[in-house]
C-alpha cells in the first residue's frame, strides 16, 4: 500500500484494487499547494469522508464528478452531497456499520468532534455523526483513520474489534486532541506498527510540527512516519 499525505487530514491510498482518496481538501488548504491536483485525483476509485465539516469535505463533488469515484459517507452527509452538491454515485452508513467495497471494507467508528455545514448566512445544516473510518483490506495492513477526535477510552473496544495496523492521527489541538493526548491515546489503546500524523500545520491556530506528538510517542516514535505534503510512505 502507498499512503500519501496531501496535507491536514487528506490522504491518498493506492492499493491492488482500489485508489482511495480520503477528506480531499484541496482547494483552499495552504498545506495542500504545491502539490499536483492532477496526481492526486489521478484514478481515484473511491473518496471517503470521515465527517461534514468543510476542511473533510473539500473538493468531493468536484473530484467525483471528474473521476466517476464512489463516494462513502454517513447518511446526513451523503444525502446533502447527493441534493446540495450533484454526487450520484453515493455509499452511505452510519456508526457501527460495515460497508463492502472494491477489494477492502470500510467501518464507521465513533470519534468525538462535531460535524455540520455553516451557510454564508450562518444556517446551521447538520451533517450527522462524526466519524473514524476502519478500513480492511484483502492483501494489505489494515488502517484506521480517526477523523477528527479527542481521546476517549472506548478507542480500547475499536482496537479489540478491529486491529488496525496503521493509524492516522490528528494532533493539532484546538480542534482535535493535541499532540501529548494524541501519543497517549496511540500507545494506551492501539499497537500501530506505523503511525501517520495529520490536521496541523495547516493554519496558525494549530500547532506547527509533529514534535509534540513524536515526543510523547516516547520509544514508539520509531513507528511513525512525518512525511512532508505530498510525500509517500509505502507499507
Amino acid at each position: 500500500m502507498k499512503i500519501t499525505w496531501l496535507g491536514h487530514s487528506a490522504f491518498r491510498l493506492e492499493t491492488a484494487k482500489s485508489t482511495i482518496l480520503i477528506d480531499p481538501f484541496f482547494t483552499g488548504n495552504p498545506s495542500f499547494e504545491g502539490n499536483d491536483r492532477k496526481d492526486a485525483v489521478k484514478g481515484v476509485t473511491h473518496i471517503l469522508l470521515t465527517h461534514g465539516h468543510g476542511d473533510h469535505i473539500g473538493d468531493t463533488a468536484e473530484i467525483a464528478k471528474e473521476t466517476g469515484a464512489v463516494v462513502l459517507a454517513n447518511y446526513d452527509l451523503g444525502m446533502w452531497l447527493t441534493h446540495h452538491q450533484g454526487v450520484e454515485r453515493l455509499e452511505m452508513g452510519n456508526t457501527g456499520g460495515t460497508i463492502a467495497l472494491d477489494g477492502f471494507s470500510a467501518t464507521f467508528v465513533n470519534a468525538f468532534h462535531s460535524s455540520a455545514h455553516i451557510t454564508s448566512d450562518g444556517v446551521s445544516h447538520s451533517l450527522g455523526s462524526a466519524n473514524g473510518l476502519m478500513l480492511h483490506f484483502e492483501d494489505e495492513p489494515s488502517l484506521l483513520h480517526m477523523g477528527d477526535t479527542d481521546i476517549f477510552s472506548d478507542m480500547a473496544l475499536i482496537n479489540e474489534l478491529h486491529r488496525p495496523e496503521i493509524g492516522i492521527v490528528p494532533i493539532g489541538d484546538r480542534f482535535t486532541m493535541g499532540g501529548a493526548v494524541a501519543a497517549l491515546a496511540c500507545r494506551r489503546f492501539f499497537s500501530f506498527a506505523k503511525v501517520l500524523p495529520c490536521h496541523y500545520g495547516t493554519f496558525p491556530i494549530l500547532d506547527q510540527t509533529a514534535d509534540a506528538f513524536l515526543e510523547g510517542m516516547e520509544e514508539d516514535a520509531r513507528n511513525v512516519a512525518v512525511p512532508k505534503s505530498g510525500e509517500s510512505i509505502t507499507v
